[in-house]
């Protein structure tokens, strides 16, 4: 009889432990569960720790709660210019009602992920290539709001939406090269044309100081002369100021007769061979 009893009493711990190790779930501390119950939802969502279900009649599904980085294939579109791109970006999201996720939608990834495409396509077409190159922040939040809109009936929430790089034709980026260069070269010439103003300006001040100071001028043309000997050139040109050749004028001048008077004609010179006297 006693035989018989803990054969029976062995024989109910082991059904219990093999029932216990086919009803105990564990969901883990990023994860909820969501039970189902001959297929129909039972319960709140399961929170994390050790789950004991009722085998063979529920069903314990495990969805995630991390955020999810999903990147967005590269899309090829046609901006609002014309103007031919490929754009790819990437999507965070995270699930936010775990029975919601698992029942409304089959596969909440895919979901989002093509969702995700028909948006950056969409956003693409109703864009200016400018905007895509340096209004990315305003791109991004039209794009989460596209995709966030219709996740949120799915249980999902969209937490960012970044682009990441656009690709444009090779045409294209030799005409922006090209333009830049040329905005570049514009710059500098009206830099360069405003540099030559004020230095003429300046040189206007000093031709006017100058003026009133001529030995200025001769010490100015001292200090050209050393500037230039101090090159170690050899040949060394020396200009020679217009005074100089006016006085040089003028002495040359001094040995020549005075001129006739204003108004009188000069007398003829006589002749001393004897010859007849010019008229």
């Amino acid at each position: 009889m006693v035989d018989e009893l803990l054969v029976a009493a062995a024989a109910v711990g082991s059904a219990g432990v093999v029932y216990l190790a086919a009803a105990a779930r564990v969901v883990k501390q990023y994860e909820r569960g969501v039970l189902f119950r001959l297929g129909r939802v039972t319960g709140d969502v399961r929170a994390p720790g050790l789950n004991l279900i009722i085998p063979l009649v529920d069903r314990l599904h495990r969805i995630n709660m991390q955020i999810v980085t999903m990147p967005i294939p590269a899309q090829e579109g046609i901006t609002r210019d014309n103007v031919t791109v490929r754009v790819d970006a990437v999507v965070y999201f995270r699930v936010v009602d775990a029975a919601s996720a698992l029942v409304k939608v089959e596969d909440y990834k895919f979901a989002v992920s093509q969702m995700a495409q028909t948006s950056l396509r969409s956003i693409i077409g109703k864009s200016d290539l400018d905007d895509l190159l340096s209004n990315r922040e305003k791109l991004n939040q039209g794009l989460e709001l596209m995709i966030d809109s219709p996740a949120v009936g799915w249980g999902i929430q969209v937490d960012r939406v970044e682009i990441k790089d656009v690709s444009l034709p090779d045409t294209m980026k030799r005409s922006m090269a090209r333009q830049a260069e040329a905005d570049r070269e514009r710059r500098a010439r009206i830099i360069n044309a405003d540099a030559e103003l004020q230095a003429s300006k300046k040189l206007a001040e000093a031709a006017e100081q100058m003026s009133d100071t001529p030995a200025a001028l001769q010490l100015r043309l001292l200090q050209t002369v050393m500037a230039v000997a101090a090159e170690k050139n050899s040949t060394l040109v020396l200009p020679i100021p217009v005074e100089l050749l006016h006085f040089l004028e003028r002495g040359g001048q001094g040995g020549q007769p005075p001129l006739a008077e204003e108004g009188r004609q000069p007398q003829p010179t006589p002749h001393t061979n004897g010859g007849p006297h010019p008229g």
